[in-house]
């Protein structure tokens, strides 16, 4: 990650509430789909719900990630994710 980046994050996780709770919500999906990664065996419930985590995941480094160009574009950290 850029200088520029962690200046953004830093910048980020001090002015919005949504980010935070974005950064949050991938860390806790991170550790869940570890300890599911963790098991050799998975039922058809745990794969899908494996792949939903892997979704909800992705989409919110996405807005992160948007939220982040947001902000470097235009100074501004109230970012509308709908």
């Amino acid at each position: 990650m850029i200088e520029e980046d962690l200046e953004t994050i830093k910048a980020l996780r001090e002015k919005s509430y949504a980010f935070r709770h974005l950064e949050q919500s991938h860390q806790e999906l991170e550790v869940t789909l570890e300890n599911l990664t963790r098991r050799k065996i998975l039922s058809p419930e745990e794969e899908f719900k494996k792949k939903n985590y892997q979704k909800e995941k992705l989409a919110a480094k996405d807005t992160m990630m948007k939220m982040m160009k947001y902000y470097q574009k235009t100074g501004k950290a109230d970012f509308n994710t709908g």
